[in-house]
């Protein structure tokens, strides 16, 4: 009976030419062969399943072969390395071999010559795993090798290998296979093997690989095994039991119908199939990814899908706009992230995809932003000063005797360091108990940017930035008022109070209490118009917050 051999074993590369995918490097070793430019140490870095171990051996075959014009029949040397019994190519296991100790036996073993080749290949995979001892012990005999001596490198995590060791090699990035050139592998193997198998399911296994050929070749092992030499495209997915995309373009049309029940069946649905649910969701993510690279490029040529999906895509894309898709994909991301922590996934997926499809479009969220500030003219008054957006929870505005007009809303935030004469009058001059008076406005106003910089200082960053943003609007006996545009503006500056009564302090020697003004308008009331009327300075509706939060969560864009 005859020994089975895996596909990727079978099937493994015995020339430079039947590498895949790493023209970039064998071109490169072939010249540097022919033209005796033979580098003593060379690193392979990549993804796995690539063909760095396998493009090591090509390279410890063509230095040492007897016969290398020759390419029609392997020599003596050739045929050892292939078969693995080669006493001058040796592959060592990094993440076994990773300590000192076998790196100075190496070091000992390198100063005796080849048996039979030309040149002694040390060939060590995985070579991020050595230890740092193991690295230093390694430098100089990588330096400065005996002339009879290779070493060559491979390794998935180059950012791990010391810089110094870098520096001594010659170094070739392997790239990931393109899913063409995996599906061209795999149809000369079925095509060899006496093997049908249509277009449709060699993508799907293409795909699967991840741009690892051998992780491919793995994938079609398996499938013949479930399938027999007759596979097709449905025959995989319910061998694997892998989610057909017709259940992703189920969810698309969902969500032009907003059918909420529909995507609670589909959810019991994907679960009574036991699919899994990440996978679920990462298809569910590339299927609107291939919808907003057609809705983006107006075509399909960057889609790995077959032709029948491509025309699929083509269509459904011109139903959705791209900030529907962005706010989709957003979406998707964070669902899948939430699921890895869920107690209960499938009650998070069936409630997120109520979500998905009962979410409103961003034309419908447009069109809500544009009527509330339709509704914000209309509550405009006729003398140039807006309405101001109201504080959730505010105390009513204090009494103040305050050279400056009382702001139509005021957030308290430092209470009085003295209490007031009988009648609510505050003295001038000299504070009680001989404290300081406070501060002059213009003083005040001209030193305020030393308030920002003492929080900076302080590495009170935000609370700086959102003063900086906001403006000093008067000052007055013993009142600052601040204009700042929104409620998170207040409540921030409101819960920094502490801090900020001894910021002022410690700038102005004074004491002061600080009322907060929301509004947009950070200039003072609204000046004249240069056409010779009056100026609105009304606060627009979109740059209240709430309408600042349908815009960043849903994608929602202003409609003209």
């Amino acid at each position: 009976m005859t020994e089975y051999i895996v596909t990727a074993r079978k099937w493994r590369p015995m020339r430079f030419e039947d590498v895949a995918g790493q023209q970039h490097v064998t071109v490169t070793l072939k010249n540097a062969i022919a033209a005796n430019r033979i580098a003593h140490a060379y690193l392979f870095s990549g993804p796995r399943g690539v063909g760095k171990t396998t493009t090591a051996r090509l390279l410890a075959k063509a230095v040492n072969c007897l016969n290398p014009s020759d390419h029609r029949e392997e020599c003596e040397v050739c045929r050892e390395i292939t078969e693995g019994r080669s006493f001058d190519v040796l592959e060592i296991d990094g993440a076994s071999n990773r300590g000192v100790e076998e790196i100075r036996n190496l070091r000992e073993s390198v100063r005796y010559p080849p048996a039979k080749a030309r040149y002694k290949v040390y060939i060590i995979d995985e070579v991020h795993m050595l230890t740092k001892e193991a690295f230093n012990a390694l430098l100089k005999t990588l330096e400065e090798p005996p002339p009879h001596v290779m070493f060559i490198f491979a390794t998935t995590e180059i950012q791990k290998v010391p810089q110094t060791i870098l520096s001594r090699c010659q170094r070739f990035d392997f790239r990931r296979i393109a899913i063409e050139e995996i599906k061209k592998n795999l149809k000369t193997i079925a095509a060899t093997e006496g093997i049908t198998i249509d277009d449709d399911a060699l993508l799907l296994i293409a795909r699967k690989g991840d741009g690892s050929l051998r992780d491919a070749q793995s994938l079609f092992d398996q499938v013949v095994s479930l399938c027999g030499i007759d596979i097709t495209l449905q025959k995989i997915l319910e061998a694997l039991n892998i989610v057909d995309q017709d259940i992703f373009f189920r969810v698309t049309s969902l969500i032009e119908g907003k059918d909420a029940p529909g995507a609670v069946a589909l959810v019991n649905e994907i679960m009574e199939h036991g699919y899994d649910l990440r996978e679920f969701l990462a298809g569910l993510n590339e299927h609107f990814r291939n919808l907003l690279i057609t809705a983006t490029t107006k075509s399909t040529t960057l889609l790995e899908v077959s032709d029948v999906h491509r025309k699929r895509y083509a269509e459904e894309a011109s139903r959705f706009t791209v900030s529907d898709l962005l706010r989709m994909i957003r979406f998707v991301n964070g669902t899948e992230t939430a699921l890895r922590w869920s107690a209960q996934p499938r009650f998070k997926l069936e409630a997120d995809m109520i979500q998905l499809v009962t979410m409103p479009g961003s034309q419908e969220v447009g069109e809500l932003i544009r009527e509330v500030k339709q509704l914000k003219k209309k509550l405009d008054d006729g003398n140039g000063t807006a309405r101001s957006v109201p504080v959730v929870n505010a105390p009513p505005p204090a009494t103040s005797k305050s050279s400056f007009p009382a702001p139509p809303r005021r957030v308290p935030l430092f209470s009085r360091t003295h209490a007031s004469p009988p009648g609510g009058a505050q003295s001038s001059g000299e504070g009680p108990a001989g404290r300081p008076p406070s501060p002059a406005e213009g003083e005040i106003i001209a030193r305020w940017p030393e308030v920002i910089a003492e929080l900076r200082q302080r590495q009170r960053l935000s609370l700086a930035s959102i003063l900086d943003s906001s403006k000093v609007l008067a000052a007055s006996e013993g009142v600052v008022r601040i204009g700042c545009s929104n409620d998170f503006q207040a409540s921030s500056i409101t819960r920094g109070r502490e801090l900020l009564s001894e910021v002022f302090h410690k700038v102005f020697n004074g004491r002061a209490r600080i009322d907060v003004e929301i509004s947009s308008d950070l200039y003072g009331p609204a000046g004249p118009d240069p056409d010779g009327g009056s100026k609105p300075s009304a606060t627009l509706a979109s740059d209240h917050p709430v309408i600042q939060a349908i815009i960043k969560e849903l994608g929602a864009e202003p409609l003209e």
